[in-house]
């Protein structure tokens, strides 16, 4: 057989099997594959240009007649049906029986489920066929990750019901994770929101189906009620500077300072205490929810050993202090939450853990950005940054250094 001669012809012999398939779930979940090809190496607004290859092959492929063919498009039409041309697809003479049920599906059921701590929220739907000549039942599954503010899994399968049943049991297995039915229209929300987010990534989750069952979510997602008035994470307000006076007062008055010897700290420790404090209250605010009570040891991993040396420059008195500031403020937050006596001690004892790389990344600077290693040299070089002259002086004479370093 000749070599495809075009990315449409590619798809074409590749979906040349698909008048054998033996229901419309299949054929959707094979031009969900295919599509997602397209989806994968699309450098951003992936969502696009999967639009925009349908578009293209069914132009491209207008005057096939063959089965193969015909029915392709019909599969594509019915996952992409605001690709342009969709409009004008028409089933082949020889089209399969179940064609006639691409996409036509309605929602039984809609749940959400995920950990205590909120790290991730997983979404899952099922539908049936309006004829059952369309397939099986089948769930969608979506994986929102709220640390990095993401659909960070998707995936369609079946029997539904074994799924369903399969996290239920997971749930009421584990008192660190809660299952609940949930709103469809709050499910497609949330889902959809996050999902516009990966769309645009440079660089996809690596392993999971995101991409070859991507099509077929969306086109599920479009079938659900939308929200009367639709929410945002984005919305939420940081914190003003009169609360978080008010929230550091209540913490250290809390009896998690107490155990952690915080009440009692003055002198020079004093201001590395409240330094700290702001510096977990600035990594709460970087999230999306920006909740200074969501702690977890996903989260407490993020800024320890990520982010504070990526953007703050501690001194020793600072490092010492910082994880008994966190170890106090997480055991708070749990508590704050109402979260169980095992989430707050498995966080406490991951940050405990985590002390020692803490350590040896905060002594040997690599994860510094290049304006946090250059505010350290400066400080180290005994200059003081509320000086003029002296941070002019000291700018000019490091010039060409922090030229190659990029700050």
């Amino acid at each position: 057989m000749a070599t495809p001669q075009t990315p449409y012809d590619a798809v074409l012999h590749a979906a040349r099997d698909v008048t054998k398939l033996e229901s419309a779930l299949d054929a959707e979940m094979l031009g969900s594959a295919l599509l997602g090809s397209v989806y994968a190496i699309a450098e951003t607004d992936r969502d696009t240009a999967v639009r925009e290859f349908v578009t293209g092959f069914l132009a491209a492929t207008a005057r096939r007649r063959v089965a193969a063919a015909t029915t392709i498009r019909q599969v594509f039409a019915a996952l992409v049906p605001n690709a342009e041309g969709t409009e004008r697809v028409r089933p082949g003479s020889q089209a399969p029986a179940w064609t006639g049920q691409l996409g036509q599906v309605h929602l039984t059921g809609s749940w959400a489920y995920g950990d205590v701590y909120g790290d991730q929220t997983s979404y899952l739907a099922t539908f049936a066929y309006d004829d059952a000549a369309g397939g099986p039942e089948h769930a969608l599954v979506a994986l929102v990750d709220h640390n990095i503010g993401i659909t960070k899994d998707i995936f369609v399968g079946g029997p539904a019901e074994r799924i369903l049943d399969q996290v239920r049991q997971m749930c009421a297995d584990d008192e660190l994770t809660w299952f609940r039915t949930e709103d469809p229209a709050q499910l497609r929300g949330e889902v959809a929101r996050h999902l516009a987010v990966t769309d645009d990534l440079g660089e996809l989750p690596g392993e999971g189906s995101l991409a070859t069952d991507r099509a077929l979510v969306g086109a599920r997602l479009a079938l659900l009620p939308t929200a009367a008035a639709p929410t945002s994470l984005a919305e939420v307000e940081p914190l003003s500077a009169a609360e978080r006076t008010e929230l550091v007062r209540r913490f250290l008055a809390a009896p998690e300072a107490a155990r952690f010897g915080l009440d009692a700290v003055d002198g020079p420790e004093l201001a590395s205490l409240h330094f700290c404090l702001s510096l977990l209250l600035d990594h709460s605010a970087t999230f999306p929810d920006a909740d200074p009570m969501r702690w977890s040891p996903a989260v407490s991993g993020l800024f320890l050993l990520d982010w504070v040396h990526r953007r703050a420059v501690l001194d020793m008195d600072d490092a010492a202090m910082l994880p008994r500031v966190l170890r106090a403020w997480a055991r708070y937050a749990s508590r704050q939450r109402g979260l169980p006596e095992t989430a707050a001690t498995r966080t406490d004892e991951a940050i405990e853990e985590m002390v020692p790389e803490f350590a040896r990344l905060y002594s040997t600077g690599e994860r510094r950005s290049p304006a946090t290693a250059a505010v350290a040299q400066l400080m180290a070089d005994g200059v003081d940054p509320d000086d003029p002259a002296a941070l002019d002086a000291w700018i000019e004479a490091n010039r060409h250094r922090l030229a190659d370093d990029g700050a």
